[in-house]
């Protein structure tokens, strides 16, 4: 049985410098992994979204113009229409027209989703190709063309 008492070995001292070369191997391999995963995670179905552009409305004689109160009364050419069966035979009515008219919808900020949606649905079965949307233009905000 032997044991050494003497001075300790280089080799059995302990380091006071940090090993940091397993650190930056972790982080380029993390390094990599993202860069490889990013684009596979923000790649999505390729549509073509529309450009939206403020130009003023260009009011023909032959658009009808189809109003929505606050309190989801509805109106075809300022005039109140009775229920939904009466709006689809105006739309109907409308939809046979040569050429066919558009229909500008016009809701109060302050009417709810539904009301607006049941006058699209009529509009829809009744069969009119072109429907826009009326709104007051955004006061200072800047236009980017």
């Amino acid at each position: 049985m032997s044991m050494n008492v003497g001075p300790a070995s280089e080799e059995a001292s302990v380091m006071a410098s940090i090993n940091t070369t397993p650190l930056v191997d972790v982080m380029l391999v993390l390094l990599i992994i993202f860069l490889i995963t990013i684009p596979v995670i923000t790649k999505s179905v390729p549509v073509s979204l529309p450009k939206a552009v403020n130009i003023p409305t260009q009011t023909k004689p032959e658009n009808i113009q189809i109003a929505v109160d606050k309190n989801g009364e509805v109106y075809w050419n300022d005039k109140r229409v009775a229920d939904r069966n009466a709006l689809l035979a105006f739309v109907k009515e409308a939809a046979v027209r040569k050429p066919q008219p558009e229909i500008h919808i016009r809701g109060d900020k302050e009417t709810r989703y539904e009301a607006i949606g049941r006058v699209m649905y009529a509009i829809q079965r009744g069969g009119i190709q072109k429907v826009g949307f009326l709104t007051e233009p955004d006061r200072g905000v800047p236009v980017y063309r």
